[in-house]
């Protein structure tokens, strides 16, 4: 029995000495907006690199709020920059969330921010 007891620990304790990432292990640098186009064709280019600081492999969803010269949000769409595919530790990939949105005239500024990670 205290051979299975301590098997059992020793199979756990790598699983349980991993934490899950954190939406903090991750950091949006490099952010760029432009409007692209004119008139009717004009759209949204929000560019950025999403970096992984955890100590594993994982994949993390990025809000875009779009905001008025108020403040006030008049758009927010979220989105996963590198889809179902893991980011490994101290890796980044590019992005481009403009898409997501439809351009308005009265769009001031733009706040990212992650909320969500997973692991697939």
């Amino acid at each position: 029995m205290k051979i299975l007891l301590a098997a059992t620990v020793l199979l756990v304790a790598p699983i349980t000495a991993h934490a899950a990432c954190a939406a903090t292990d991750f950091a949006i640098q490099d952010v760029k907006v432009a409007a692209v186009g004119t008139g009717i064709a004009t759209r949204l280019s929000v560019k950025g690199k999403l970096v992984n600081n955890c100590t594993s492999a994982a994949a993390a969803q990025i809000r875009l709020d779009a905001k008025d010269g108020s403040g006030n949000v008049l758009a927010s769409k979220m989105g996963w920059p590198a889809g179902t595919t893991n980011i490994s530790p101290g890796q980044s990939v590019d992005f481009d969330l403009g898409r997501l949105l439809h351009y308005q005239s009265d769009m001031q500024s733009y706040s990212l921010s992650v909320v969500d990670v997973k692991a697939w």
